[in-house]
């Protein structure tokens, strides 16, 4: 009997909008708190777990990715806005991209052109097809642009998500062993980087590490997404 009203609770839930935008909130507090548990190491990135959670539950109970993603839209319809909020730390900080314009143009160009070309050289290397190399161009820039590009480009938006979440999560788990292995102890050096190479989830992981390097961050990453809108196409072209 219990098992039969858990059935039918579940055909219930399953029916409203709400119930996948309430699993992937639930998903990244427990994610959160797991994170808050361990320190705040980056291993234990908060985005990853809430990934592996929701998973596991969409694996279990066999729903798909279009039924998952019509109740938890609301989600990718957030990331908009809060990637346009992202631009008040540039704003904030003017005088201070100033006084550092050219270093940062220069690293903005290297780690944009960087993660471009790269990504393609491996996807060439491998042999993949044009849809998955348009996919793949913008996987650094943050998730609403990146979408956008492999749009245009003919490529597949949901690999692209799939591809921008990844790297955001790697980049979140290695920047800080990597930068204090290479002896870069500028924050403001460590968050543009960051923001250049992982988007968003570099940049929340930056904040969580340090204000100055979150709001490099924040920067790093709305000019790399401007940069990649404009090279990843003259990019893409060459290896066509």
């Amino acid at each position: 009997m219990k098992l039969d009203n858990a059935v039918l609770l579940w055909s219930y839930l399953t029916q409203g909008p709400l119930l996948w935008l309430t699993a992937t909130l639930i998903a990244y507090c427990i994610g959160d708190a797991i994170f808050r548990a361990a320190s705040r190491r980056s291993i234990a990135n908060p985005v990853m777990i809430a990934v592996a959670i929701l998973a596991v539950v969409l694996g279990v109970t066999g729903t798909d990715y279009k039924t998952y993603f019509e109740g938890a839209q609301f989600v990718h319809f957030m990331l908009g806005p809060a990637t346009v909020c992202l631009g008040l730390p540039l704003y904030d900080n003017l005088s201070r991209l100033k006084h550092a314009v050219l270093p940062l143009l220069a690293a903005l160009v290297a780690g944009s052109l960087t993660a471009v070309v790269s990504v393609l050289l491996i996807a060439q290397y491998f042999e993949l097809g044009p849809v998955m190399m348009a996919s793949l161009a913008p996987k650094s820039t943050t998730a609403p642009v990146a979408i956008g590009i492999s749009e245009s480009l003919g490529g597949e938006p949901t690999v692209t998500a799939v591809l921008v979440i990844l790297t955001g999560i790697v980049g979140a788990i290695v920047v800080t062993p990597l930068l204090n292995l290479l002896g870069i102890r500028d924050w403001r050096a460590r968050g543009f980087s960051v923001g250049v190479a992982a988007h968003g989830i570099g940049t929340a992981r930056a904040f969580q590490v340090n204000q100055t390097a979150g709001a490099f961050a924040g920067m790093g990453m709305g000019l790399n997404a401007v940069l990649t809108a404009i090279i990843a196409p003259l990019v893409l072209h060459l290896f066509q």
